[in-house]
């Protein structure tokens, strides 16, 4: 899954909210797509990131090599780099 999306095109799709950087440096972003579901995502300075999407989906990437796929019915995939 590419970073910026949520693998079924609906990121494209939803409105920022708000975004900016907490105080660690960590990047974050709100968004809301056209039915009013939320969603967020965290970019954070260890290289991690992590997707809740408007469509009930969650993906997180630890920047070294693993990352977990949740869908929305709760079914969970999880892929480890070497």
């Amino acid at each position: 899954m590419a970073k910026g999306s949520n693998n079924d095109g609906s990121y494209a799709k939803d409105s920022v909210t708000s975004s900016g950087t907490n105080n660690q440096g960590n990047h974050y972003c709100t968004r809301q797509d056209s039915s009013g579901s939320t969603g967020y995502h965290y970019s954070n300075t260890n290289g991690s990131y992590y997707y809740s999407n408007t469509n009930g989906s969650n993906y997180y990437n630890s920047g070294t090599g693993y990352a977990q796929y949740t869908s929305p019915s709760g079914q969970t995939s999880k892929s480890y780099e070497k």
